[in-house]
């Protein structure tokens, strides 16, 4: 339950919020840019280029289907 309070917020707990928002913004640039980073890895690389197509459709009648035995 939210309770409503009419006394008004100090400029500590401004600053703090203010603070605490500026840390969490810092925290999301960091991650942003080590994913982006590990993304660019992922893309470069002779190996990426030259992988090739693999089928992943497969069709069954019921029975079972063993992924081993696909060429």
């Amino acid at each position: 339950m939210t309770v409503e309070r009419n006394k008004p917020k100090s400029v500590w707990r401004k600053i703090e919020r203010w603070m605490v928002g500026l840390v969490m913004a810092m925290i999301a640039f960091v991650l942003e840019k080590m994913v982006l980073r590990s993304v660019r890895k992922a893309g470069k690389g002779g190996r990426s280029e030259r992988r090739e197509e693999l089928h992943t459709t497969l069709t069954s009648k019921g029975g079972e289907v063993d992924l081993t035995d696909v060429p």
